[in-house]
């Protein structure tokens, strides 16, 4: 373990760009929670629990269709709880390294937490492939618009899981509004906001020469993160540390795997540099 961390290291001081990669392991360590496993998700969600309900019939269009107040009140409960949580500090270590190197950083994240834009992070740096919880779209959807969850303040029965306040509404057609979120059996989700970070990110990338991944608590049950790293290691020449407290093999003898959790890896490579 003491070489993979010392190689890491070695990594950090070679490249010019940094490309953070990360999942829901990522936030664990903020406190958020981790819905592996139904019992996880029960726990933190009791009511849910109850109705034997789990995660991917909650964090669905049909759950806002049939319940709109249970829907909302499992969206607002999590909206509400992202707004108040502070990211731990390893993503400053991460700023940190990224604002020493030539091009800087880069994210991409499967999280809808926003938690990189609220640690500092590029918002014009930074890639939601699954949307974000701080913005809305219509249900329907009756257009094309994704704009701000701001204004919507949620007021949620944590203890039953539901909205007692008005959700919010389509400022077009007046419709009941929705998490810009992709979801389970998802097939209204609007991808332009993606679309268009990730095409932001492609620009900076076709400028980096020698870039870094480093991927946080991205695990192989949804692999949308893994194989963004894997995609950077082989069409862009870098090279991968894998933080991962499960799974943390790489596929190359030039990457590092790290069997941490990410806040406890990253402290780990920090000790090295200092």
């Amino acid at each position: 373990m003491i070489n993979s961390i010392n190689f890491a290291a070695e990594l950090l001081a070679q490249a010019d760009a940094l490309i953070v990669s990360a999942g829901a392991g990522m936030g664990v360590d903020s406190g958020l929670p981790d819905f592996r496993g139904n019992e996880g998700f029960w726990k933190a969600y009791p009511a849910l629990g109850r109705a034997r309900m789990d995660f991917t019939s909650i964090a669905s269009p049909q759950a806002f269709r049939q319940d709109p107040a249970l829907a909302w009140g499992f969206y607002g409960h999590r909206l509400a709880l992202y707004r108040a949580t502070s990211p731990h500090e390893g993503f400053g270590l991460l700023r940190r390294w990224g604002a020493r190197m030539e091009h800087g950083a880069s994210v991409f994240t499967s999280n809808v937490d926003g938690q990189f834009q609220l640690s500092g992070f590029d918002p014009q740096r930074t890639v939601e492939c699954h949307g974000s919880i701080h913005h809305l779209q219509c249900m329907a959807p009756c257009g094309g618009d994704i704009w701000s969850a701001d204004e919507f303040a949620p007021d949620v029965d944590a203890a039953a899981c539901r909205l007692r306040n008005a959700p919010p509404t389509c400022p077009h057609c007046g419709g009941l509004a929705r998490p810009n979120i992709l979801m389970f059996g998802d097939w209204e989700w609007l991808e332009r906001r993606s679309e268009q970070q990730a095409a932001r990110q492609q620009a900076w990338l076709a400028r980096v020469k020698q870039p870094l991944v480093i991927e946080l608590g991205a695990g192989t049950a949804i692999p949308s993160v893994r194989h963004f790293s894997h995609r950077i290691v082989q069409q862009h020449g870098g090279r991968l540390v894998r933080i991962n407290p499960r799974e943390p093999q790489v596929p190359g003898a030039q990457d590092v795997g790290i069997a941490m959790g990410a806040l406890q890896g990253l402290r780990a490579i920090a000790a090295r540099l200092a």
